[in-house]
């Protein structure tokens, strides 16, 4: 079921993915809101004090203060946040760090894609499936979105 507003959080140290996942959103015909946190650290205490848990947390991996995987491990650890749905959102195809955030409980994995109309494919595909992944569990198959 969809919320009638999707919170959106995006947890990404480069301005430049930041303007352009904005962007993109700003186009994709879905009623949203979106946070945006510049680093792990910023994230974490951003879901500790929010009374508003988002609906899906976009998580780059390479960070500083706090990696994204050490976000989502604490995330999952955590009984009030481990039920968001978590995208990790990566320039990153190396197999061992994918395994690892499968391992953690990511819902899916994205490598982030250089252009904005490859990007809008594929963050309203996430948005459109990611509610499956809530009530279906982890899949591998389908595990990583790649254009």
């Amino acid at each position: 079921m969809y919320p009638d507003k999707l919170h959106i959080v995006l947890a990404e140290d480069d301005q430049d993915d930041r303007l352009l996942f904005e962007r993109v959103f700003n186009h994709v015909r879905i009623n949203h809101t979106l946070k945006m946190c510049d680093d792990g650290q910023e994230l974490m205490e951003y879901l500790r004090t929010t009374d508003e848990k988002p609906h899906i947390i976009f998580l780059d991996l390479n960070m500083p203060k706090k990696s994204g995987l050490e976000c989502l491990a604490e995330i999952r650890k955590d009984e009030r946040l481990r039920d968001i749905t978590i995208a990790i959102y990566s320039t990153s195809s190396v197999a061992a760090t994918i395994e690892q955030a499968f391992i953690l409980g990511s819902n899916v994995y994205i490598k982030k894609p250089n252009e904005f109309d490859d990007l809008k494919k594929i963050l309203t595909e996430v948005i459109y499936i990611n509610w499956q992944y809530i009530t279906d569990g982890l899949n591998k198959e389908n595990f990583m979105v790649n254009y």
